[in-house]
């Protein structure tokens, strides 16, 4: 089982999250690409601590959107949304290869992230992105979604993607961050969240039906206050539990 995390998500002087304690737990890292968070040092910084700490890295990719941190919804031109992706993995590509490595997978951020799971223009337009650049590398993404659908209907790797921190409808959806308990923060309950994930390949959604899940990476927030003690104690439940960690690109 893989266990990724969002990462560089600072700008300039403004730090989000202690990257360098997520990559002492986590497997694979999704590393902002300047459009939701992230600047060039930030993105410098954490891809040249990846490479030395073994963490897979991968692009993810967001709406143009530095204000709304990239959880808002945008209505896209399909040529301007693809390219906007390609800028943003070319970019982050840059950065892997001045430290000795490279970007090895792509994963939508925020809104982008659950607007491409049900509406097949964006969706369309991210697997372009990724077709045209590099179709070798996956797209880590919700299993069942439009996204997944069109990736493997054009050839593409796709990884399917749960979340331990996150609530989830009854039809696989994640529940809008607009409503209370969108975001699980009891430590229990994200580690028992995870092991069913990686034991069952299923979750429990809010009304407390049992909802298929089968997944190869499991995601935290880097932004969730305490996320890297939070990681951890995830990475040993889960290693407790008889899963064997390690990413799912390499």
């Amino acid at each position: 089982m893989d266990l990724n995390a969002d990462l560089a998500e600072g700008f300039g002087i403004w730090r989000l999250g202690d990257d360098d304690a997520l990559l002492d737990v986590i497997t694979s890292a999704n590393v902002a690409c300047g459009f939701h968070g992230g600047d060039s040092v930030t993105m410098r910084r954490v891809c040249a601590t990846a490479a030395a700490r073994g963490v897979t890295v991968g692009a993810q990719v967001s709406y143009r959107d530095l204000a709304g941190f990239g959880r808002r919804r945008i209505d896209y031109a399909f040529d301007e949304l693809r390219d906007d992706v390609i800028y943003q993995i070319g970019a982050l590509d840059g950065f892997c290869r001045v430290a000795g490595m490279a970007v090895r997978y792509v994963k939508p951020h925020g809104a982008l992230y659950n607007t491409a799971a049900v509406e097949e223009a964006q969706a369309a337009a991210v697997v372009a992105a990724v077709r045209d650049y590099d179709r070798k590398l996956p797209i880590l993404c919700s299993p069942g979604s439009t996204l997944a659908e069109l990736a493997v209907g054009a050839g593409l790797t796709v990884v399917g993607e749960g979340f331990a921190d996150r609530a989830y409808e009854t039809n696989g959806n994640l529940v809008s961050r607009s409503q209370t308990g969108a975001v699980i923060t009891d430590p229990d309950a994200v580690v028992a969240r995870a092991v069913r994930l990686a034991r069952e390949g299923t979750m429990v959604a809010v009304d407390g039906s049992t909802i298929p899940l089968r997944v190869a990476s499991i995601c935290l927030h880097g932004d969730t206050p305490g996320a890297a003690e939070l990681a951890r104690r995830v990475r040993d439940g889960l290693t407790a539990a008889g899963a064997t960690l390690a990413p799912f690109a390499s």
